[in-house]
């Protein structure tokens, strides 16, 4: 009798916490796309594509992934992800992307705006980069 209370409370909880906007599973994340171009730092660029900005409206798991470059660019990358409506909060950072790999994962912790970018982090692109990304989000 008692194990049968006990797992009625704990089911009424996780019901509770769904019903109030808890962990979203990240198989029912949004996916978002953005395209544009970084200008390399050899070419008297700012070696940084613009900010993209998306709104995380739920606690969960998100991934980034820049899915292409053209003209092709097989070297290193930087993937940047920040927070807050100016994008001042630096929240991931990684100099080491490549084309076709998961740049970025982790858990949401805080709802709220955030702002991904590329660059030019190792200086190496020679010719502007049209690029595609996109960002798995609850």
């Amino acid at each position: 009798m008692r194990l049968q209370l006990g797992a009625a409370i704990l089911a009424a909880a996780a019901l509770a916490t769904i019903s109030c906007g808890g962990i979203t599973d990240p198989s029912t994340n949004q996916v978002e796309t953005f395209s544009d171009k970084v200008t390399p730092v050899s070419l008297g660029g700012t070696g940084g594509g613009p900010q993209h900005h998306f709104n995380m409206s739920n606690n969960g798991e998100y991934s980034i992934k820049v899915t292409a470059m053209t003209p092709t660019f097989n070297n290193f990358f930087g993937v940047l992800l920040t927070f807050g409506s100016d994008c001042s909060s630096i929240v991931g950072q990684n100099v080491l992307s490549i084309v076709g790999s998961q740049a970025l994962a982790g858990a949401v912790f805080q709802k709220g705006a955030y702002c991904v970018q590329i660059y030019d982090a190792q200086g190496t692109m020679t010719a502007s980069e049209n690029y595609t990304l996109t960002v798995s989000h609850p």
